[in-house]
């Protein structure tokens, strides 16, 4: 009687034998044969996206993705990934190259890897597969490497909460985790045939069931990033997103509220904004200010030796301003100005005394 052979499966990768099979992956020619033909393809369909809406396209390179990363297990993945990101770049640039863009790639790989290699491929598998490939990989992680690429590459600032690609993510991941139910559930029986995948599908398809934790995942995925959005909100100071000529328009609109309330010129002193804060829906903007005074003899030396003025110094972050010989605080002032109009709504001040 002729022996079938069976594939080992596993419920978890927490196994040593799933890392050895998944590390002798790097010795089966046919299997590097065809990872070479998945990065292939994931170059070129990361190359073509499907315009739905404003800031919103459906890329088809996560089917090639999550076909691959089954197909050769997560220690193939991790290289498949590395080499799929340099070739994309090399290939079809889309702005300069940024190296820690790689470990968004590698990510997404080793999770269709962990939760798809060697396994019953069911469709929670998938969902929770793809949950964390949108919300893990492509919000959470995403996103201080955005932060670091603008900063350091195009010398921007980039928002911790970028509501459209954080909707785009929430948008597409129902739609994308459908689209892999159904295609895997086609594709992998006759790829178990050909050897080419060892994990079996189990009940792909789209039930009713399937459908509501879809929208259960939908739903936690958008109040987890509301209650975020609005905590951020309440809890960062609007200057950190300031440029340095918003900085310094706020700096003088500032100083002439100022100059109106303590009825002196406002040549006399220069008001430094040292938080910007506003709660969510809020009409209102609350300044906290600290005022300084302005020794005119060092500010004329400098402008004599080429050096910069007063211009310069209304536009001082309160740590440059803290740090200049040039000026010495005068006091604390909180102003509460109309969000949309910069209506004057309240001014207090700190006698001198309390000023540390």
């Amino acid at each position: 009687m002729e022996k079938t052979n069976v594939p080992q499966l596993f419920r978890s990768p927490f196994s040593a034998q799933y890392w050895r099979l998944a590390c002798g992956e790097l010795k089966n020619t046919r299997m590097l044969v065809f990872a070479a033909l998945m990065i292939a393809l994931r170059v070129v369909f990361k190359a073509v996206r499907i315009p739905v809406g404003p800031y919103l396209d459906i890329n088809t390179a996560f089917v090639v993705n999550a076909l691959g990363a089954m197909s050769f297990g997560p220690v193939v993945a991790v290289f498949a990934a590395v080499i799929t990101d340099t070739l994309g770049c090399l290939l079809f640039p889309s702005g300069p190259y940024f190296f820690p863009f790689i470990f968004v790639e590698i990510a997404g790989s080793l999770i269709f890897a962990l939760f798809l290699y060697r396994t019953e491929v069911t469709p929670g598998r998938i969902i929770w597969a793809r949950f964390c490939i949108d919300f893990g990989v492509n919000i959470l992680l995403q996103t201080p490497i955005m932060a670091l690429y603008y900063q350091m590459i195009l010398g921007k600032y980039y928002t911790l909460v970028d509501l459209p690609r954080i909707v785009k993510n929430l948008a597409l991941f129902p739609f994308e985790a459908a689209v892999l139910i159904v295609l895997l559930g086609y594709l992998i029986p006759p790829l178990n045939r050909q050897g080419v995948v060892q994990s079996r599908a189990v009940n792909l398809r789209l039930t009713s069931k399937t459908i509501a934790v879809l929208a259960g995942l939908v739903l936690l995925s958008v109040a987890a990033v509301a209650g975020y959005t609005v905590y951020s909100y309440n809890t960062t100071s609007l200057t950190v997103s300031w440029s340095a000529e918003k900085r310094l328009e706020r700096n003088m609109t500032l100083g002439d509220v100022a100059a109106s309330q303590r009825q002196e010129p406002s040549a006399s002193f220069v008001t430094i904004i040292d938080r910007a804060s506003s709660t969510w829906f809020s009409p209102e903007i609350e300044y906290s200010l600290t005022l300084y005074r302005v020794d005119d003899t060092q500010v004329n030396a400098r402008l004599a030796e080429g050096g910069k003025g007063m211009s310069a110094i209304w536009g001082y972050s309160p740590s440059r301003a803290k740090k200049d010989e040039a000026l010495t605080p005068a006091g604390k002032a909180v102003v509460v100005l109309g969000k949309d109009d910069d209506v004057l709504i309240r001014y207090t001040e700190e006698p001198l005394s309390d000023v540390p």
